[in-house]
């Protein structure tokens, strides 16, 4: 099975809808396949299957290259370059992003792109006879949980947008599902979507065979991220939300594999030759070391010049960028400070960069072609949550258990120790900020930070809360540029063309 999720399907899943309508030019492509005569044996479902799971490795997408998105976003990471691409990859990081942005066009794009995907399969899967009813189940399952993903990036990070569950295959199609809806609305599918999921025969945890591919695990873990998402997000039935949370939360603990979080060492998580026995992670991107197209290349991207500890790829660059905001946010002795960042000290490139994700190997190669996969759903962050969650709900006692937890693992010292340090105290002087700064630290540049600032944060908290930093802890992006508007990306300009009416743009753009 693990194999066929590195296949790309032969079905061309998104449709092009092109402005000439003569009847000369619409001819058949011969080497094309209709998505009407596509369908039909259980394989070609799978293969439709996996190529919606492909659509997530992209760097438009979720994939490991797609911090530009989330962390360079946030406090956590950035560039210090202006300049290079018109220095359109740097209004993410200087709140100074513009509608016309090419690289936030792609990114909506491509989540809608992947969407596609997913609809296809659903609105096809009927023409197929399953020998066995549990796969059309799966298959089905597997597409809505896509999809649910796709959506719950595009509902945090633009607000209202369009609701797309079908393909859209002609021109007045398109027209009519060009509106934004509320998010409440985009929340419902979503929910819908992920519990469809639990009603299906998918495994508790997928076997090595099956990597990569949804589990109910996973699904529940999503859906306590969704729920606690929505009662910091929408105004209405916060109780509830937070009570749902809670219960899907509880049940991707439960079904862990493991007992305490100390069992599994903090390195083990990313060592790439320990990874089909890693029990932490609940859903991941599986990639194949030393293969071209299928390999990690985070290791590499992110090494800084004159280093080699993530790669045996030379690097001329500064790798990935951190902050000094987060370099000084960690604990004295936190051992995951030495194992995430290292300063590199080159006679050309003298920063901290990350090394939290490495492939060293001689199987990656001198080109780089890691073998890690990248983790999008782990335990730490199921436990993180449901400190949050009950800190939320008053059960601080409850929330306190979970934190030590993740700081057991790291050695460092209990809650309640810590808060005696005057440092620690000044730095958290709450339980909300203490389990956000152990997210951040835990979790760094796994693409959480941004999302737990905005479920933390109201537009103006986040807007104190970030120009509170100092200036020079941030590098040259410019902090005084985040106002109420930075709660939201802006509506790609395309998009907006389209009805300016049913499209309209988020405030302050």
């Amino acid at each position: 099975m693990k194999k066929n999720i590195y296949k790309i399907a032969v079905l061309s899943l998104v449709l092009s809808l092109g402005a000439c309508k003569k009847d000369f030019l619409n001819q058949n492509n011969p080497n094309a396949i209709a998505v009407e005569n596509y369908f039909k044996t259980e394989n070609d479902v799978l293969l439709a299957v996996n190529g919606a799971y492909q659509s997530l490795r992209s760097s438009n997408t979720v994939g490991e290259n797609s911090g530009l998105f989330s962390d360079e976003r946030s406090d956590d990471a950035g560039r210090n370059d202006n300049q290079s691409n018109a220095g359109e990859p740097f209004q993410f990081n200087d709140f100074s992003l513009l509608p016309s942005n090419s690289y936030l066009k792609s990114h909506w794009l491509a989540l809608y792109q992947s969407i596609t995907r997913s609809n296809v399969i659903l609105a096809n899967i009927d023409q197929v006879t399953f020998a066995n009813a549990a796969n059309k189940a799966n298959y089905s399952a597997e597409a809505k949980f896509i999809r649910a993903i796709m959506y719950f990036e595009l509902v945090r990070k633009w607000g209202p947008v369009p609701l797309v569950t079908k393909p859209l295959s002609t021109p007045g199609e398109v027209t009519e599902n060009t509106f934004r809806v509320p998010e409440a609305d985009v929340y419902n599918l979503i929910v819908a979507d992920l519990k469809d999921g639990l009603n299906s025969s998918l495994p508790n945890f997928q076997p090595v065979s099956g990597s990569g591919r949804a589990s109910k695990a996973a699904i529940n873990a999503y859906l306590g991220k969704v729920y606690l998402t929505m009662a910091a997000t929408l105004p209405n039935n916060k109780a509830e939300n937070l009570t749902n949370a809670n219960t899907y939360l509880l049940a991707a603990y439960n079904l862990r594999t493991f007992g305490a979080l100390t069992e599994i060492p903090y390195a083990d998580v990313f060592d790439v030759s320990k990874k089909t026995t890693n029990k932490e992670a609940l859903f991941v991107i599986s990639n194949k070391q030393g293969d071209i197209s299928y390999s990690s290349s985070i290791a590499a991207n992110n090494q800084a010049k004159g280093e080699t500890i993530n790669s045996l790829k030379v690097s001329t660059g500064i790798g990935g960028n951190v902050k000094l905001d987060l370099v000084n946010e960690y604990e004295t002795a936190d051992l995951r400070k030495d194992y995430s960042i290292k300063y590199a000290n080159d006679p050309i490139v003298k920063d901290w960069f990350i090394t939290k994700f490495r492939d060293a190997s001689s199987a990656a190669t001198n080109n780089g072609y890691g073998g890690n996969d990248w983790i999008l759903m782990r335990y730490a962050d199921v436990i993180l949550m449901l400190a949050e969650v009950n800190m939320l709900q008053g059960n601080d006692a409850v929330a306190i258990q979970y934190l030590d937890m993740v700081r057991a693992r790291a050695g460092m010292p209990l809650y309640a120790v810590a808060k005696l340090n005057a440092t620690y105290a000044a730095n958290f002087p709450t339980l909300k900020l203490a389990i956000l700064h152990e997210r951040r630290v835990e979790l760094a540049f796994e693409h959480h930070r941004w999302f737990d600032l905005i479920r933390n944060f109201t537009a103006a908290e986040l807007v104190t809360y970030l120009k509170s930093k100092p200036q020079a802890s941030y590098g040259i992006a410019k902090l005084s540029n985040v106002t109420l508007k930075d709660r939201f990306y802006p509506i790609p300009f395309d998009e907006v063309k389209l009805d300016p009416a049913k499209m309209y743009q988020n405030p302050g753009y």
